[in-house]
């Protein structure tokens, strides 16, 4: 059923107060086949609003993506397949396979929105990406409608980055995705913070899950709660530099944090380059930076998207000026 003029605000974290010309959910691949049978002239796939930043009223079809699925398709002694489906809540998804033992995505934990969005974002914290558990992604191809699957490689994943927000923007829709998890324990906590809470619990043997719960713990203290807050999440891409770049940043500022990518690059966090610009828990109007993250552009209260957009272009502005570096958005822009 097709609902006209619907208001978006519980169905982004931002919060901004936008409405929908159109709106309706699907709950399954042929919903969603039908739907674009329609051949509706402007319409969005949403998920679970977490990664987008709407600017104005969206003048066109909102179809909220709620497939579910959540399915062993294949399991050996070393590993698990899983065929999940692309409505369901991505934190929830991996606090289920932590408590099966089940090893891939315990640094995933938290990260709002939907499993459909991770490989559209190759979603990624703490060390570990979508990427490196994927196998495949289910979608339906917006010029036949016919259901398509694409390997991992197919996916182009980079950082942040896949083909669907690139070739297949606009002309894909994914329905589900398959990954393999390990049942042969081999964590990544090769982030300072993460190894620290280890000794600070007396964690003498890690598991999927007492990890999950520790990254759990670390974004709490660093992330605002969407529902106690309006935000969209990091907001802005981590940028990778050339190591001359990043040499000239460590040598002015030595505490600076760098991650080395290969010999020739390093990312530099872009919340470290925004808080050295000066914009950490700062307020401007009804919108500002998260006191304990600058990364996040947070509604102060009735801020539209329009506030948002302008105060990312000013920091994006601050620390060009000041390092030299573009910071690209990581959110949607609608």
């Amino acid at each position: 059923m097709i609902e006209p003029n619907i208001s978006l605000l519980p169905y982004h974290t931002f919060g901004a107060k936008v409405q929908a010309k159109e709106f309706t959910t699907v709950k399954s691949e042929n919903e969603l086949v039908e739907i674009l049978k329609e051949q509706p002239k402007k319409f969005l796939l949403l998920g679970g609003g977490s990664n987008i930043l709407f600017t104005q009223d969206f003048e066109g079809l909102i179809i909220k993506n709620e497939i579910p699925g959540f399915e062993v398709i294949n399991e050996t002694d070393e590993y698990v397949d899983l065929q999940i489906g692309a409505g369901e809540n991505w934190h929830e998804t991996v606090m289920k396979t932590v408590q099966k033992g089940w090893q891939g995505i315990e640094n995933l934990a938290l990260i709002p929105g939907t499993v459909g969005a991770a490989p559209i974002q190759n979603i990624g914290a703490y060390g570990v990406e979508a990427k490196d558990v994927i196998l495949s992604v289910d979608f339906i191809n917006h010029d036949n409608l016919e259901k398509t699957t694409f390997s991992k490689e197919e996916c182009n994943f980079g950082y942040r980055n896949s083909i669907f927000k690139h070739d297949l923007k606009g002309k894909a829709s994914i329905t589900s995705i398959k990954i393999r998890l390990s049942k042969k324990w081999k964590f990544n906590t090769s982030y300072g913070a993460i190894n620290d809470k280890i000794l600070e619990k007396n964690i003498k043997e890690l598991t999927p899950d007492s990890l999950a719960n520790i990254i759990i713990e670390i974004r709490n203290s660093k992330l605002p709660d969407p529902k106690v807050i309006g935000n969209c999440g990091s907001f802005f891409k981590n940028p990778v530099i050339s190591k001359l770049e990043a040499d000239k940043i460590i040598s002015n500022y030595p505490s600076a944090p760098h991650y080395v990518i290969d010999e020739n690059h390093t990312k530099i966090p872009a919340g470290w380059l925004i808080e050295q610009s000066g914009w950490k828990g700062k307020i401007k109007g009804n919108v500002g930076t998260y006191s304990k993250q600058a990364l996040v552009l947070i509604n102060n209260g009735g801020a539209t998207g329009e506030e948002a957009w302008d105060l990312a272009m000013t920091i994006k502005r601050d620390v060009f000026t000041k390092f030299g570096i573009e910071i690209e958005p990581e959110v949607n822009i609608i």
